[in-house]
């Protein structure tokens, strides 16, 4: 089996005047770009050229959006379709939800209205009684022997400090849910998506995902390979991430997560061809790669 994670920037179907289009991989919400759709054709090519059998997005507005995407501009690759899917309502206000593709069937779980005191996070630096545990969602999701957690953390702006706390909320409330699932210690889980964890804090937010709770699988990559995501300002960081159980790092030793960069804009740099219609900022997949982990057998 081939697992995705992709954050792709704000997909978001629109309906101007009756007429639908896609937004395209930018910030903001400035009315139509004239480069929307050739953002979106290359978000489409990445995800066919990854051809795995599990999708794990971030950013997409709603389960409309997902269907739309998928049935006019991925069906239009050639790609094997993603005949199962799910885009369950979250806590970001602009809709930047969690979303799943797969191509077999699946269950599917929003952790969206989860409360601290729920997981006996209560009185915690960055916990509110009275707002939902997490930014986003955690998305749940059961795929046979293998069980997925999405998630995209909160960003760390525009208060850094605010923002690590909450993240670290977050990451509790994450290991609490694993912890209730899986009480065996030989459970196959995989925490997968945006954690937009900068590494370089002194003590990262997500720690309590990390060993010996989890295995960071991103660790397994090449240094000068462990980047997915860059900013115009030409700072290049790795928050998607892949944390195993021990159980799956140990099955499958030699599993390491593969970037694909063929959709970052071509100033973003690197070593990795691009599609033929990237520019130099813009067209663009997204400004994050995607990442794929084969488990062979699964």
């Amino acid at each position: 089996m081939r697992v995705l994670t992709f954050n792709v920037q704000n997909l978001r179907l629109r309906r101007p005047d009756g007429r639908e289009r896609l937004d395209g991989a930018r910030d903001g919400e400035d009315g139509a770009d004239p480069l929307d759709y050739a953002d979106r054709r290359l978000t489409a090519e990445v995800l066919a050229r990854a051809d795995a059998d599990f999708c794990a997005l971030q950013e997409v507005f709603d389960r409309d959006t997902l269907d739309y995407f998928h049935d006019h501009l991925l069906r239009a690759t050639g790609a094997t379709p993603w005949p199962y899917r799910a885009c369950l309502s979250g806590n970001d206000g602009g809709g930047r939800d969690l979303a799943a593709m797969a191509r077999r069937p699946f269950a599917a779980r929003s952790d969206a209205r989860l409360l601290p005191g729920d997981l006996g996070l209560q009185g915690l630096p960055g916990a509110r009684a009275d707002l939902p545990v997490f930014s986003r969602d955690l998305l749940e999701v059961g795929l046979g022997a293998l069980s997925l957690y999405v998630v995209h953390l909160k960003a760390p702006w525009p208060d850094p400090e605010a923002a690590w706390q909450r993240r670290r909320v977050e990451a509790l409330a994450v290991r609490r849910v694993i912890e209730a699932r899986h009480p065996d210690p030989g459970a196959l889980w995989l925490v997968l998506g945006d954690l937009n964890d900068p590494r370089r804090d002194p003590e990262r937010a997500v720690a309590p995902l990390l060993a010996p709770f989890g295995v960071d699988l991103t660790e397994r990559m090449p240094e000068a390979e462990r980047w997915t995501w860059w900013q115009d300002d030409h700072h290049r960081g790795c928050p998607d991430a892949m944390i195993a159980s021990p159980a799956l790092a140990a099955r499958w030793p030699g599993a390491v997560p593969r970037a694909i960069r063929a959709g970052l804009s071509r100033e973003a740099g690197g070593r990795q061809p691009r599609l033929e219609d990237v520019g130099a900022l813009r067209p663009r997949a997204s400004d994050h790669a995607a990442l794929v982990l084969d488990l062979d057998g699964l």
